[in-house]
């Protein structure tokens, strides 16, 4: 684990690309969250490609509105093999910043019918007066792990 990441990995009973398909539909991701700060998602296409935007409700106590909302870019879109976005927010003019987090999910078939599941968040690329702002990681290490564990749960249900 390089000072800049983190990363959990499982292994889920499902072939990758059904665990693919629930990573790629936003309508699941405030279930499979570990910290209940991701709500619903404000549009609810599934997503498709590198480059695609997504914009999620979230909640956060520390937040000063507490709701609020984030444009998620897709940075990597490989079915079944990896998905990753980048976080960030639309600006009053309606333009995307981002502020250097990047949540990955990798996927690798280990039989027909049971898949290791890594996901990673990299806080690598955020510049230094944010993380003065905002301590990284935001939240516990094992919130990975929950998210894993959420994800299995939903995938096999």
């Amino acid at each position: 684990m390089a000072d800049d990441s983190l990363s959990a990995t499982t292994i889920i009973h499902a072939p990758a690309e059904v665990v693919f398909a629930v990573l790629a539909d936003p309508t699941r991701h405030a279930a499979i969250d570990g910290t209940g700060w991701v709500g619903g998602p404000i549009e609810s296409e599934p997503l498709t490609a590198a480059g695609q935007v997504f914009r999620m409700a979230m909640y956060h106590p520390n937040h000063p509105d507490g709701t609020y909302q984030v444009a998620n870019r897709v940075q990597v879109f490989d079915p079944p093999n990896a998905i990753s976005w980048e976080t960030g927010q639309e600006t009053d003019d309606g333009s995307l910043t981002f502020g250097g987090w990047v949540w990955r999910y990798d996927l690798t078939p280990v039989g027909p019918s049971e898949t290791e599941v890594t996901l990673s968040y990299d806080w690598s690329a955020v510049p230094q007066s944010l993380r003065q702002h905002i301590g990284f990681p935001p939240f516990p290490a094992d919130h990975l792990g929950n998210s894993l564990a959420h994800l299995a749960a939903l995938v096999t249900s």
